[in-house]
């Protein structure tokens, strides 16, 4: 298990028609570090965006695909994913209502 800080945790948010029908939700969607654990990404969100309470995390492996060209044979690379809800009293997340 790697050593990894809270900062190290959320990679990037996921920016997708299906990712911003659940922020009404209060679910955001973001691709996390392959070794977090759902521990992890809860006190990462927590102490990232000021305000904010989450009440569950639900991740997600995404293996490799296989990709090719001409003879070329490789792999895309695998990824998580967390969906993570807040408590209805919770703040939302800044970087998904600008959009």
């Amino acid at each position: 298990m790697a050593n990894l800080k809270y900062y190290d945790i959320l990679l990037k948010p996921v920016i997708t028609e299906k990712s911003m029908r659940l922020t009404a939700l209060k679910t955001y969607t973001f691709y996390v570090h392959p070794d977090s654990n759902k521990a992890q990404i809860k006190e990462a969100v927590e102490k990232l965006f000021e305000g904010t309470k989450v009440r569950k995390v639900n991740t997600l492996n995404i293996k490799a695909k296989k990709k090719r060209r001409g003879l070329t044979v490789g792999h895309t690379a695998k990824r998580k994913k967390a969906y993570v809800m807040l408590t209805p009293e919770s703040k939302d997340i800044e970087i998904f209502g600008n959009l």
